[in-house]
């Protein structure tokens, strides 16, 4: 098993958050793992994106130039990435983000409404946790404990009181993503 996953959007929205803990539950599944992010000088609302390369095997580059899966959080990220999934790859969108959604025909397209359903909870911060229990629901890379304890090792300790919540936010992003017709 390999995957080849870019995850794209505004920074601010969790983007390498969400491939950092990703890749992190990969490794302490014992997978092989290479994560690369991206991203301008701007903290907040600068495109960022990063790439994540989970495998059985060793990886010999993390460098791609197609990629078999795409989150793609926002407009400019998917003009700029759309083109760069293989045929028969994944394209997972936030309906939010996007007016123009995305138009091949040969790449199997998902759309989740994770940021409204960030703003029903109340909870912004899940936003990213949401988008991935919809990728962890399409390919189930890692399972949900791991990306877990992932969180427990990567959030500040005085972040840990929302481990609940984002438990909660990878398990509706699970229940509402959808595949596009």
């Amino acid at each position: 098993m390999k995957k080849e996953i870019l995850i794209s959007g505004f920074g601010g929205q969790g983007v390498l958050s969400m491939g950092k803990i990703l890749a992190y539950a990969a490794l302490m599944e014992g997978k092989e793992v290479s994560w690369m992010p991206a991203y301008g000088p701007e903290q907040r609302g600068g495109t960022a994106n990063v790439t994540v390369i989970v495998s059985d095997t060793p990886i010999s580059s993390p460098i791609l130039s197609t990629y078999d899966s795409a989150i793609i959080l926002n407009q400019p990220s998917l003009e700029k990435f759309e083109s760069k999934i293989k045929p028969g790859g994944t394209l997972i969108y936030d309906g939010y983000g996007i007016n123009t959604p995305p138009t091949r025909t040969d790449i199997n397209i998902y759309r989740i409404d994770a940021m409204d359903a960030a703003a029903e909870m109340n909870l912004i911060k899940t936003f990213n946790m949401i988008v991935l229990g919809g990728l962890l629901k399409v390919h189930p890379i890692v399972s949900i404990e791991s990306v877990l304890t992932a969180l427990r090792k990567t959030l500040p300790k005085r972040h840990h009181k929302l481990i609940p919540q984002n438990e909660e936010a990878i398990k509706m992003g699970m229940g509402i993503i959808k595949e596009a017709k």
